[in-house]
Formats: structure tokens, C-alpha cells, sequence
């Protein structure tokens, strides 16, 4: 989760009380949220020749992106108290009722084609004030934003630019201006190779460096504000003597775009003059039909059942007082006129975390008061766990196995794609394994579709052990199925490898023997086999290039009079132990465990 660290005297002062670190501790747990550390008693650094306030460091849940400043906090806390009442967003246009615009090409689709803006009026800005805002930037691009690669955010002076503004993407070598806190005007090209070794930025060149074309906003005199998700111009730069800000937002994912937006012009539509407002701006986006106005400020209307709310939290609240209730999160609710069960809710801008009843019911408890919340022991919903049958079985033979005094090991799911053909002198028909679009090495580029590769290179890795090896493994592996909605589907397999001076083929099939015994299915011969009346397994001549010419058996297993192959199990053949460099006899078994339930 986030922390998020605020001046400790500011946020007393902002919420009107004096707290001790316990009673603000309290008041944190009943909230939600957690009070991490005060630094009152702490060695704080020297900033600026002066000791560092005392801070305290706020736990924010991940989903309350609402909360990544200080703004935030201090409101919802004075709601939650009821020092406040939820704010009333409102968009209001400039006086000459012309709104600003900002145009997207057609060439940003390339790149990031979404863009949203807003503009925040004669906003004051303190030291303080403008910390917190360059700071729930940089939270909301940590996390909402997965590192600007979904969302980046760009704020700009806007009495040094002038509208309409213009989203475009163009080659690098044709965009230039002055990055910011720079001196010297550099092309694109030349902005990547400047900050490659930068701390901060670096990091964030390679969401567009191998693009043909890089995202970049200017205004009307072709004067560059930004180059998203990289950095802004120093032309635009936000500064303490700001007063009308332009704020952009670009990204891949539209509703992440609109979410910051929402989030960051309402947390500071606190300190425009005109408290909670802000001026919407028209997006013109013909070719992707995305031409609107924003930021949308309108609260999300839904509604929650009151019998859901109560059956959730032990109580028995009526419809105003879960209201009230509800309020004190900061939503807006009423009973409903449609139906006594139903309470409307309008749920804020700020609150995109919002998806369903659960939340809303989660917010009723919290208000309500977590320790308040009856205790008692289920008697309607209560129920008893058990096992998937498939996990059930699959826990037998692992524990026949060790018993009979092999080793499990757990190797990783993916392999390489020779490790589980070529390797195994196996061709692959293309129609088979599931394969990584892109793997990040040559070790992790299909899913396995048998154990043996794992149980291997296990081996491999610890041949320096006294032999014999005995090792074995219950795990999934994956197959290709086009007819099913996930295109692959999963079968649990029981493999086991023998590694030492002998070929151990009479070890595995013993093992095999006790396995199959202890799943009810007792040994046919051959005449018992093909006689096909009684249910049993019997082993056949198998001749695979992956083990030794004579030395492998295919299983065979009939249950129910249904008949079917299993697995196979044999003396890995020469050319196999090269490749996986071991250098004595290995015998393996692999069977399909599916089958049995």
C-alpha cells in the first residue's frame, strides 16, 4: 500500500483538533486506513538549513486513490468526522463562456491515443501547496498509472500558453523545445540520449523510444508543452506565482485517463477561488469518436439493497441511517421511492473504486464502526471446506510417493522450447504446447506439456548428490484446445525420475505398481488386457525415440469398461541424458492422473 507522508501541525490544523499520536492512531483504524509513524520523537533531516517538521506517515489503501495527498486525507477525514459536508464539484466556464480546446490527431493511435484536460482558475498556490501537488502526481503515475506507461500527467501555466491546444504524434527528429529546468533547446532524439542516464526519467524512455512516432501537446503558436509520457517544456513551467493551471492527461487506457483527471482537479479545486471548481475544456477527437467535454464531474448513480447491506454486516439499520451512514464516506444517499429494500446512491468522481453493492456495504461497516459490528457464528452462510476431487487425488499419490521413499521437488511451469521437444527427441507438431508471445529468455518460452523436462534439469542441478536420485512430482501441465474459451486446457500428470548406476526400470515400475494399487486398479496381463471386461491397468511394448529401443511400456488403464492410454514410463535413451548432461541411467514413468476421477 502507499504512504504517504504530511506535515503533522498542518494536517492537526486542517482538521481543527490537536490528536495524540495514540487518539490519531484510533482515529486512522476506524477510517480505514493506518498510521505507519510519527516522526515527532524521530532524528528528522536538515532541509534548507532547518530541521524538517515533524511528519506523520499515512498507510493508504491501494484502491483509495482519493487519498494520495494531503488534500485528500484531511478531507475525508473532516467528512468522516463530520466536520464537513462532501464537497460539491461543479464546472463552471470562463466569463467569456469560450471554452478552451484540445485536439487530437488522428497520428497519436500510434502511440497514446487517448487525451483529456482541465483547467483550474485562479488557484493560490503555497510552497506547501505546491509540494502536494508535484507529490499526488507522482503517487498517482506510481500507481493508477503503473509507472506512466497507462496515464501520464503534465500541469503547465497557462497565462504563458494560449489555446486552442493540439495533441499530435510526430517523427522524433521534427520535435523540438526546451525541456524542463533546461537551458538549451534540444530535438527529441536529443531528449532521450540527455536523460538516459537520469535517475528519475530514465526509466520511463523506453514506453516510447522505439516508436516511429512520439506523442507531443503544443498550443496554438506551436509552442511544446509536453512530451508524454516523458517530460514537460520549461516554457509552460508551473511555478509558485501560478495561477491558472492547464492540466493534460495522455495514456493507453481511457478510463484511467478520466479517473486521474477527476481525481487531481478535485483535490485542488480546493484552493481556486471559487472553491470546488473547475473549467472543462472541449476534446475534439473525431476520427476515434472520443470528442467530449471534460473532466465529467456528474456523480456515478446506483443503488444498494438494504437487506444485502444487513445480512453483510449483522445489523438491522434502517434506510436513513445507512444514509447517514453514507455520508460520512462521502456519498450522496436517499431511500429510494421505487422499492423500501433500496437506497439510491450517488457516488463521487473521486471514487472510481466504487464497482459494486460489496463496496458500498464495505463503506456502511466502516462508518458504522468495525468493533461495533456484532459477533456471532454464522448459522445460515456457514460452510465446511473440502478439497477439489482432482487435488484430492492428486495429495494420494504424492503421499504414496513419499512414502515409498522418493523426493518431491516443485520445478517451474515454463521451460524452453527445446528442453520440452528437441531435448526429448519429441517433434513439435505446432498444434500442441502453449507458447509465451514474448519471452523475456530462451528458459521460460513454452508451457510445459510434460514433468519429465522439469524432474531433468532438477536432477541436473544436483547431481553432485550421492545416487541413486529418486525424485518425483504431481503437478499441472498444459495443452492447446481451440474449441474451449481459454484456447488451452490443463491435466494434472504424476511423474517420477530414477537416476544411478542402474537403470532403476525395475524401481519405477514397482513404483508405478504401488500408485496404481493404492487408485483401486489392480494388474491385468496382456490376455486380461484385450479381453476388455475387467477394469485394471497392463502395460505394452512402446517404441519412442525418447527412451531406449526396447526398454519402454506404454500404460494402459480400464475403468468403468472404458478403456485408454495413460502415460508411459521407460530407460531415457543416450541422446536425451546429453542434453540434460547427466551421465548415468535414467528411468522415468509419467502418467496422466485425470482419469481417475
Amino acid at each position: 500500500m502507499p504512504t504517504i507522508a504530511v506535515d503533522k501541525a498542518e494536517l492537526f490544523k486542517a482538521l481543527g483538533q490537536d490528536f495524540t499520536t495514540e487518539e490519531f492512531d484510533e482515529l486512522c483504524f476506524e477510517f480505514g486506513i493506518e498510521l505507519d509513524e510519527d516522526t515527532s520523537n524521530a532524528d528528522r533531516p536538515i532541509v534548507d538549513g532547518k530541521q524538517e517538521p515533524p511528519q506523520l506517515k499515512i498507510e493508504i489503501p491501494a484502491n483509495r486513490y482519493d487519498m494520495l495527498c494531503f488534500e485528500g486525507i484531511a478531507l475525508m477525514l473532516n467528512i468522516f468526522r463530520g466536520k464537513a459536508t462532501s464537497p460539491d464539484y461543479r464546472l463552471v466556464p470562463p466569463q467569456d463562456g469560450k471554452l478552451q480546446s484540445l485536439i487530437i490527431k488522428e497520428e497519436t493511435m500510434r502511440v497514446r491515443p487517448y487525451c483529456s484536460g482541465a483547467i483550474l482558475r485562479n488557484v493560490k498556490f503555497t510552497p506547501e501547496r505546491y509540494a502536494s501537488f508535484i507529490a499526488l502526481q507522482d503517487k498517482l503515475h506510481q500507481n493508477l498509472a503503473r509507472q506512466r506507461t497507462l496515464v501520464a500527467i503534465g500541469t503547465h501555466d497557462l497565462d504563458t500558453i494560449k489555446g486552442p491546444f493540439t495533441y499530435d504524434a510526430l517523427p522524433p527528429e521534427e520535435i523540438h523545445f526546451i525541456p524542463l529546468n533546461q537551458k538549451k533547446k534540444m530535438s527529441a532524439v536529443e531528449i532521450m540520449s540527455f536523460y538516459e542516464k537520469d535517475k528519475h526519467l530514465s526509466k520511463f524512455l523506453p514506453i516510447i523510444r522505439d516508436s516511429p512516432v512520439y506523442p507531443v501537446i503544443y498550443d496554438s503558436n506551436k509552442v511544446v508543452c509536453s512530451m508524454p509520457p516523458i517530460i514537460n517544456g520549461d516554457h509552460s513551467k508551473i511555478t509558485l506565482n501560478t495561477k491558472n493551471v492547464f492540466i493534460d492527461i495522455t495514456g493507453l487506457d481511457r478510463t484511467k485517463v478520466e479517473i486521474v483527471n477527476c481525481i487531481l482537479v478535485a483535490m485542488f479545486s480546493q484552493y481556486t477561488s471559487q472553491q470546488f471548481t473547475i473549467e472543462p475544456m472541449n476534446i475534439i477527437s473525431p476520427h476515434n469518436h472520443e470528442s467530449r467535454q471534460a473532466p465529467d464531474l456528474t456523480p456515478r448513480a446506483t443503488h444498494a439493497e438494504l437487506s444485502y447491506i444487513n445480512s453483510c454486516c449483522g445489523l438491522e439499520l434502517d434506510a436513513p441511517t445507512v444514509c447517514t451512514l453514507l455520508q460520512k464516506m462521502c456519498y450522496n444517499a436517499r431511500p429510494s421511492n421505487t422499492s423500501p429494500d433500496l437506497i439510491d446512491i450517488f457516488i463521487p468522481p473521486t471514487r472510481a473504486d466504487v464497482l459494486h453493492q460489496c463496496d458500498i456495504m464495505e463503506d456502511v461497516a466502516v462508518a458504522y464502526g468495525f468493533n461495533k459490528l456484532p459477533r456471532y457464528f454464522p448459522s445460515e452462510s456457514g460452510t465446511v471446506a473440502q478439497p477439489l476431487p482432482i487435488n484430492k487425488l492428486g495429495d494420494i499419490v504424492r503421499l504414496e510417493a513419499a512414502m515409498a521413499g522418493w523426493s518431491e521437488v516443485m520445478p517451474l511451469i515454463l521451460c524452453s522450447h527445446d528442453e520440452n521437444f528437441a531435448w526429448l527427441n519429441r517433434h513439435d507438431d505446432g498444434k500442441t504446447a502453449v507458447r509465451l508471445a514474448n519471452p523475456k529468455t530462451t528458459e521460460y518460452q513454452v508451457v510445459r506439456t510434460s514433468l519429465l523436462p522439469g524432474l531433468l534439469k532438477t536432477i541436473r542441478e544436483n547431481k553432485h548428490h550421492s545416487v541413486p536420485i529418486k525424485v518425483f512430482e504431481v503437478s499441472d501441465v498444459a495443452f492447446k484446445a481451440p474449441e474451449l474459451e481459454r484456447k488451452s486446457r490443463n491435466e494434472r500428470h504424476f511423474a517420477a525420475a530414477w537416476y544411478g548406476k542402474s537403470s532403476g526400470f525395475e524401481v519405477v515400475h514397482g513404483l508405478l505398481d504401488r500408485v496404481m494399487l493404492m487408485l483401486k486398479s489392480a494388474f491385468l496381463n496382456h490376455e486380461e488386457g484385450l479381453e476388455g471386461q475387467i477394469d485394471g491397468y497392463w502395460i505394452t511394448e512402446l517404441d519412442d525415440k525418447t527412451f531406449f529401443p526396447g526398454h519402454a511400456a506404454r500404460v494402459h488403464v480400464r475403468l468403468g469398461g472404458k478403456e485408454a492410454v495413460i502415460g508411459q514410463f521407460g530407460i531415457l535413451h543416450p541422446s536425451v541424458l546429453e542434453k540434460f548432461e547427466l551421465k548415468y541411467a535414467v528411468s522415468t514413468l509419467e502418467i496422466n492422473l485425470e482419469v481417475f476421477l
